[in-house]
């Protein structure tokens, strides 16, 4: 069940309010309002969690608090939002309902594939970028999508 608070008048939701604190933070890009207090909520959730996590260093097989690799950033971030998600990113592929690129929305899961499989996972922040753990190397990071060749998946 939600938790509610109450501004002024009105009672929100408090992954609602997350959403609203990363807008103005500049930290994800424009939430439809359906997709904020309706079925997205987990992946709106899940996208204040892994943006919470910016700077934190890639390891290969880590699913945090302090260390991530692409799909354990991913597994983290939608377990603190409350869904469970598989360990790696093509299990997480395998799980998620598929949207096209029109249908994306901040909070959904954006997929790298090579050949058959997937190798790579983000989630998506709005205005063509990702939150993601890149690389060896690396840290978790706000990247544009630097392809065309993806997919998406909603994790709700």
């Amino acid at each position: 069940m939600s938790r509610l608070i109450t501004i002024g008048q009105r009672q929100t939701s408090v992954g609602a309010l997350m959403v609203v604190v990363l807008l103005c933070a500049g930290l994800v890009g424009p939430v439809h309002r359906a997709d904020a207090f309706g079925a997205h909520l987990y992946g709106q959730r899940a996208l204040a969690v892994a943006a919470s996590k910016r700077g934190a260093p890639y390891a290969y097989g880590a699913t945090g608090p302090g260390r991530f690799d692409c799909s354990g950033l991913m597994l983290y971030s939608f377990r603190e939002a409350g869904k469970r998600l598989p360990r790696t990113a093509e299990g997480q592929y395998e799980r998620t309902y598929h949207v096209g690129r029109r249908q994306r929305v901040p909070g959904d899961l954006v997929f790298f594939p090579v050949g058959g499989g997937i190798v790579h996972v983000g989630i998506y922040a709005g205005h063509g970028r990702i939150w993601h753990a890149p690389r060896p190397g690396g840290r978790v990071r706000l990247e544009r999508i630097w392809t065309r060749n993806v997919r998406y998946g909603r994790a709700d």
